[in-house]
């Protein structure tokens, strides 16, 4: 935590906490932290803020639900895959994971059929924009403040000393500050260009939609029911989410979105755009996955494709069980070969101002089950860094 003498503030471009895409447009599950490389930040962090998601929720009141999640294999090339990720998760520290049979798949989900399953029992769901406020009052409480409806167009230093220009002192549209952490998401990488540091990994927005199941239809999922993700593919697949109000969502696919923060399907940003289409490593990326780039916008477009998916697991949904629902955008960081960064980055610079700042540049799923965990690694790295 930081020394009570400091003074710090937050600042959030949205008009209200909570509207951002981890939080405002989040699917609402708390990961166990099965999917993620042995060693790496994710796997470290999910398994730590996930324990501490749960404690911190008893803490403030915040319901939640511990529903489990299956991770489904329908076809016998899947097992393999299956079994690596269960000793995967073992090698994680996730806790009670067991592989189960056909029998037990149907015990736990009657409507849900596949040949074996990663049953991992400490996955759940949580709405997150209350988690979001909570934070934010814990925040004010510490002595925090907080600026909504602020967009960040520069940084400079401050070109001579005065009263006015007190740290964490907010003077007109220009907030004057000793250090910045900034965690902009779809935004990361333009932050970090205009605080002098490098611009990459860039930032590449894919937009996921959601169908949702009709309230008559919600008995046929209990919990989370996932495919075994394809290693070839760069996305989870199709999944069934529960929701905290009853709800359950299907989906989500992910396409490129023409706008950062392109949120319907055609929203566009002929800036956002040409930044998107110029860089060579998506071009490299969509070239190694043409088909299954093509295949997503197929999906995006023909709810038929989308319900063909759901029913490899749950062969009673139709098209008729279920409705179009909101979309998100993952803001998802890309390096200049094409690769997707597969972990948590965070980064700073040099010179002036880059000194004084530290990135969060890169954090996808599952930074909001990870986000008490990652605040304490940003805190101690602050406190290494600016030597506070």
């Amino acid at each position: 935590m930081f020394a009570v003498h400091l003074s710090y503030l937050s600042i959030s471009c949205n008009a209200a906490l909570g509207q951002d895409l981890k939080f405002g447009h989040n699917s609402g599950v708390i990961h166990s932290g099965i999917y993620y490389k042995p060693g790496s930040l994710k796997a470290k962090l999910c398994v730590q803020g996930a324990a501490l998601c749960y404690e911190y929720c008893d803490q403030k009141g915040i319901p939640y639900k511990r529903c489990g999640k299956l991770i489904v294999a329908v076809e016998q090339d899947e097992i393999p895959r299956l079994k690596a990720l269960y000793e995967r998760g073992l090698q994680n520290n996730v806790r009670d994971l067991k592989l189960i049979g056909a029998k037990e798949i149907k015990a736990k989900e009657p409507f849900c059929r596949g040949l074996m399953a990663l049953d991992s029992p400490h996955t759940g769901i949580v709405n997150y924009k209350q988690v979001a406020q909570s934070y934010a009052e814990d925040f004010q409480e510490a002595g925090g403040t907080i600026f909504t409806d602020f967009e960040v167009t520069n940084m400079e230093m401050a070109k001579e000393s005065s009263s006015e220009s007190e740290d964490g002192k907010a003077v007109g549209e220009e907030i004057y500050c000793q250090h910045i952490v900034t965690c902009a998401g779809l935004y990361s990488d333009r932050l970090s260009e205009i605080s002098g540091c490098s611009p990459e990994p860039r930032i590449v927005p894919f937009r996921g939609d959601y169908l949702v199941l009709k309230p008559e239809k919600c008995y046929m999922v209990k919990g989370n029911i996932y495919p075994v993700p394809n290693p070839r593919f760069p996305f989870l697949g199709f999944h069934f989410t529960p929701r905290m109000d009853g709800s359950v969502w299907l989906g989500p696919n992910a396409v490129l979105a023409f706008k950062r923060e392109g949120y319907r399907l055609f929203d566009f940003s002929t800036g956002d755009f040409l930044d998107a289409v110029t860089y060579s490593g998506l071009w490299k990326l969509v070239l190694r996955n043409l088909s299954y780039g093509l295949g997503e916008m197929y999906r995006a477009c023909f709810l038929s494709a989308q319900v063909k998916q759901l029913q490899k697991f749950i062969p009673e949904v139709t098209i008729n069980d279920v409705l179009r629902g909101p979309s998100g955008v993952r803001a998802q960081a890309l390096d200049t070969d094409g690769n997707l960064v597969d972990d948590f980055v965070f980064d700073g610079g040099s010179g002036d101002i880059g000194s004084r700042v530290l990135h969060v540049r890169n954090a996808p799923s599952p930074a909001a089950t990870s986000s008490l965990a990652i605040a304490k690694m940003i805190a101690d790295e602050v406190k290494r860094r600016f030597e506070l």
